[in-house]
């Protein structure tokens, strides 16, 4: 008993602890103000979960900068509702709505199938959507919730379009795969054996996970890519702790603390959303520069991370099987 208390309450301390400090961080930075972007006229984009919070904000700029974007989601009413307030702003915006569900394997081959037929390219792809802190439960296809919806999911979705990614590529500015991380990677551990927290669950421990993943994941895609000379470049981003739906899930004591907190000292969205649109961006920014960990506005790291080499292969290789890849 005392064994499975400390494995639950153990990493809930290091994410608020880390919390904190990010938060204290934010207040002692100057906010975020997004720099002055390239037009996007002709290029097309996918963002799922970009019918609000930090997904809507990016949604909204990129539609203002003249590229077509299509929002992934589960649910279609936020999705539209997004759509006729971004076109409210801007007429000649050029936004639509897809149904996908990242917690579904089938509803994510279905998507990728109804892009792929209508031949359209793909420049730049930002896997947004994700979830946080949610009770012990599983994906439609038997995965724990934020392993499969912030990790798996995703990295189903890159995998289905990577081609389109690489012949978009291939004119112009390369494409990009921005992977909406967290801080909270950084005191996430991933375990090969038990990646669906089957043995103890913690929603705090299962979250860090994802987000380790995550950032796992996109680095070593950025390698994959750059071995093979491929015209896409991936890029995991922090966004800082910004005032979202994401902390919905929080024990009601905490939740009203954050409430109350998140008003006064989290980024807004759109302050989230600059960092994400900066790595989104930085290609046509800054010819084929790109990759890396974006946090603050800025990369902060290149390609070459710290993260262990051996740890990003087997998560890859495992993440193949579990999705039925080769």
């Amino acid at each position: 008993m005392w064994a499975a208390l400390r494995f639950r309450l153990l990493p809930a301390v290091k994410l608020y602890l880390l919390g904190f400090k990010v938060l204290l961080a934010q207040l002692l930075s100057k906010p975020l103000r997004l720099p002055v972007m390239p037009r996007q006229d002709g290029k097309v984009a996918i963002v799922t979960g970009g019918g609000r919070g930090i997904g809507y904000e990016v949604v909204r700029h990129l539609a203002r900068l003249g590229a077509h974007v299509i929002i992934g989601g589960r649910d279609e009413q936020e999705g539209l509702a997004a759509i006729k307030r971004i076109c409210g702003d801007y007429k000649e915006a050029k936004v639509e709505f897809e149904k996908l569900d990242l917690a579904s394997l089938q509803s994510i081959h279905q998507f990728a199938e109804r892009f792929k037929k209508r031949d359209l390219p793909l420049n730049i792809l930002v896997n947004n959507a994700g979830v946080m802190l949610v009770p012990e439960g599983r994906t439609e296809d038997g995965f724990e919730q934020h392993f499969g919806v912030n990790y798996l999911g995703h990295f189903l979705l890159t995998w289905l379009l990577l081609d389109t990614l690489k012949d978009s590529g291939k004119s112009g500015p390369v494409s990009c795969v921005v992977s909406v991380s967290s801080s909270a990677h950084s005191v996430g551990k991933i375990t090969l054996n038990d990646l669906n927290s089957c043995q103890h669950y913690s929603a705090h421990a299962a979250y860090c996970q994802s987000k380790l993943a995550q950032a796992l994941f996109s680095c070593h895609l950025q390698q994959e890519m750059h071995r093979d000379g491929s015209p896409v470049v991936s890029c995991a981003v922090d966004p800082g702790m910004v005032d979202t739906a994401l902390y919905q899930h929080l024990c009601t004591p905490l939740r009203l603390a954050q409430s109350l907190i998140a008003r006064l000292f989290f980024r807004t969205p759109a302050e989230g959303a600059a960092t994400v649109l900066s790595a989104a961006l930085s290609p046509a920014l800054n010819g084929d520069l790109g990759g890396g960990y974006w946090a603050n506005g800025r990369r902060e790291m290149t390609s070459a991370s710290p993260f262990d080499s051996q740890l990003r292969l087997s998560l890859w290789e495992i993440s193949l099987q579990l999705l039925g890849l080769q």
